[in-house]
């Protein structure tokens, strides 16, 4: 990939997390057949960091996300982003938050068909009724730039490879400058080769934009390009490894799946 070099002001002096949620409680269903997947989870994502969370399926670092980003209402406890509480907005306000400051990059690409993948990148700019400035085409140019998107901008996503259209999600979720990047099995569809291409990104985001990911991962690979990895069973937090290697998650899964039996 080209190595072209993004910049951002950021501020050296400490900042308040990007995210937070305190005693997170999601429940689904009711009676006897209720699932509690998030049980008092109390988390900080610190800005300018890449959070990985991994844990066994059904540990509840899915929903976390989701209840993080906006995108699920917890059934009790708090969720802020920056100074802004989620969890007391309205729908409309929720949505606008959403839409303002929170990208999103999953494993199903969720590219429109009949719009260029320019078109597609540009998209949340469309939503929110902003025509792009000089800067923000500025800003743009320079994401396009280093995701190597600069040729295939005219084409359709049917028209791309998956690591090419995984890229152009990854174009689209940063275009707004969003304060927080949230990004669920990313990697899940995409072979090894184009996996490494987008996780790199994604950390380069971190360290020259200021940016803010946290991601949702099964694959200690994918974890190790993280600053830090929160690990999660039965809806908790219940461990942190701090500058991961794949061995040294893939080891720390060991012992949580260990304990669970």
């Amino acid at each position: 990939m080209t190595t072209t070099t993004l910049s951002r002001d950021t501020t050296p002096a400490a900042q308040p997390p990007a995210a937070r949620t305190l005693d997170l409680v999601k429940v689904y269903g009711r009676g006897e057949a209720a699932v509690r997947a998030l049980d008092g989870v109390g988390v900080d994502l610190p800005a300018g960091r890449f959070t990985a969370v991994m844990g066994p399926s059904g540990s509840g670092k899915s929903t976390l996300l989701h209840c993080v980003a906006g995108l699920d209402s917890p059934t009790s406890g708090e969720v802020w982003l920056g100074g802004t509480e989620l969890t007391r907005l309205s729908d409309k306000a929720l949505t606008l938050a959403r839409r303002r400051r929170v990208g999103f990059v999953f494993q199903s690409y969720n590219l429109l068909p009949m719009l260029t993948a320019e078109q597609n990148i540009l998209l949340p700019l469309r939503l929110a009724d902003r025509r792009p400035d000089a800067e923000t085409r500025e800003w743009v140019t320079g994401v396009v730039d280093a995701l190597a998107l600069g040729d295939r901008l005219a084409h359709r996503p049917g028209e791309l490879s998956g690591g090419q259209q995984q890229r152009v999600a990854a174009a689209r979720a940063l275009v707004t400058r969003p304060d927080l990047l949230v990004a669920d099995e990313p990697t899940g569809a995409l072979d090894r080769h184009s996996s490494a291409e987008l996780l790199g990104f994604l950390a380069r985001s971190v360290r020259e934009l200021g940016q803010t990911v946290v991601m949702v991962t099964h694959d200690p690979s994918a974890a190790s390009y993280a600053d830090e990895v929160l690990l999660m069973a039965d809806g908790r937090l219940v461990g942190r490894v701090a500058e991961p290697t794949a061995e040294s998650v893939l080891e720390a899964m060991g012992r949580l799946a260990e304990a669970g039996r």
